[in-house]
């Protein structure tokens, strides 16, 4: 007499809902996300009488002075001196860069002028002023 043999059963992940496991997970967490904007330093920008909208966001670094003289650079506050060391990494990696320097309209001025040498220093020559159009 001969005996009959099962068939081997596989095991079998069903696959047929994993992609509309992964569009619901991509939707969520398009849903979810937050982009953050930089935050800085509270300032009071300075009145100018024609001003300039820059288009391009991409190629900005902004670098915030504060009233008491207080630098941030990328949410973080720094002394002056440093302000050289961390934009000579980021021109060597973006050498288009433009810096845009938020500085109170009360702050002195040799905090900004401190900030334009270590910028100078770093090679960071592309440099704008924000303003508030005013009277």
């Amino acid at each position: 007499m001969k005996l009959k043999r099962k068939k081997e059963m596989k095991a079998q992940i069903p696959t047929a809902s994993m992609s509309d496991i992964a569009f619901l997970l991509i939707i969520f967490f398009m849903t979810v996300t937050v982009f953050r904007k930089s935050q800085g330093l509270p300032v009071q920008l300075p009145f100018a009488k024609t001003t300039e909208r820059i288009l391009k966001q991409r190629d900005l670094a902004f670098v915030w002075i504060g009233r008491n003289g207080k630098v941030s650079v990328d949410d973080n506050i720094v002394p002056p001196e440093k302000v050289a060391i961390i934009f000579r990494t980021k021109v060597s990696e973006n050498p288009t860069l433009i810096v845009d320097i938020k500085a109170d309209q009360n702050v002195k001025y040799r905090y900004v002028y401190k900030v334009m040498e270590a910028l100078r220093e770093a090679n960071a020559l592309r440099v704008v002023f924000a303003t508030r159009k005013g009277q």
